[in-house]
């Protein structure tokens, strides 16, 4: 088996701000492992949250020993193999795990969401997500969404009413709300929350600090909508600590390292209760294709990736009615242009 990766800078349609940052670009790893002429592809995206970057992933790519990765795979153990190189490092773990379950698939002659047990027809609808902007300026994004049966909104800021009040002038859909940490006071964020109930809100995402444990699990306990962790909740070990802190969690592959642990992460939570949104980090079709994958196994989706970037290196993913259709392709049923 054969590495091969290259550096690409995803371009973002508009400047992405939520509370604390602002972005008109993310850096991605473009991964590919070759075995006989079959190819599996995979994605990492470098967010800043992550603390990685072209270089850490250089790194990292460079102590791979692909005489490791065994054919046929075994995906578990070359899980355990990836997270024992390095700590951390789960965007370009990801990448290397996607482009594992693409090569399986394809040597296999199975499509990802088979083999992973999903049922295409209980697939969610996927959310369009608008980043914090002007009111105006968020009020013509809503206009943009029109192919969209969801909306999720970034807030954190002072004006969050205004700019609810504008995405609700031109949209009725339901709405999805992040704060990413952005709310400090915990009455004031109830009080939002009841409020944004009354728009439409249908879930909202890490009101508070993720180390305000006490303050989150407070505002969970008296929200009228279910409250997700984000931030809070990065990979396996932390899914029973959202118990009691949260109604649900977000899995997204960037933070679990890829499609292994994501689903370990889904089982996981189901058997603690807990409802399960999958989302996405600034993607190309690569790896929102792979959690699209695990959507059918999930409450809610946000992995609308592709449909935030002028320059997606690969085909746009089948998508129809708000929905992914998963293709009966071998692997991630990625297409190029």
């Amino acid at each position: 088996m054969t590495l091969s990766y290259q550096p690409f800078d995803l371009l973002l349609k508009h400047p992405f701000t939520i509370s604390g940052h602002s972005r008109v670009s993310t850096p991605l790893m473009l991964v590919q492992l070759a075995h006989e002429g079959i190819i599996g592809y995979g994605e990492a995206s470098m967010v800043p949250y992550l603390g990685e970057s072209i270089q850490t992933a250089t790194d990292f790519l460079s102590r791979i020993e692909t005489e490791k990765l065994t054919i046929p795979f075994d995906l578990a153990a070359a899980h355990t193999y990836l997270d024992g190189i390095a700590p951390g490092n789960t965007a370009i773990k990801a990448a290397l795990d996607i482009a594992l379950h693409d090569l399986h698939g394809k040597l296999t002659n199975t499509p990802c969401w088979q083999f992973l047990q999903s049922k295409p027809t209980l697939m969610p609808p996927t959310s369009f997500t608008i980043g914090i902007d002007t009111p105006e300026a968020m009020r013509q994004k809503a206009i943009e969404a029109k192919n969209f049966n969801v909306i999720k909104v970034k807030l954190g800021s002072d004006d969050d009413k205004l700019r609810i009040a504008a995405i609700r002038s031109v949209s009725d859909v339901p709405l999805y709300v992040d704060v990413n940490q952005g709310w400090t006071d915990r009455n004031l964020a109830l009080e939002m929350i009841w409020w944004l109930f009354e728009q439409g809100v249908v879930l909202l995402e890490q009101p508070m600090p993720k180390h305000d444990v006490e303050g989150n699990a407070w505002v969970t306990s008296q929200s009228p909508m279910p409250i997700i962790g984000d931030e809070s909740v990065q990979r396996l070990a932390d899914v029973e600590k959202a118990v009691d802190v949260y109604h649900g969690i977000n899995v997204k592959l960037m933070k679990s390292g890829g499609m292994f642990e994501a689903k370990q992460m889904i089982d996981k939570a189901r058997q603690c209760g807990l409802k399960v949104l999958i989302g996405c980090m600034s993607e190309s079709s690569c790896a929102t294709l792979a959690a699209a994958a695990l959507a059918p196994q999930c409450d809610w989706a946000d992995i609308d990736g592709p449909f935030l970037t002028t320059n997606n290196p690969f085909a746009m993913p089948g998508f129809g009615e708000g929905k992914y259709l998963l293709s009966n392709d071998s692997g991630l049923g990625l297409k190029f242009k």
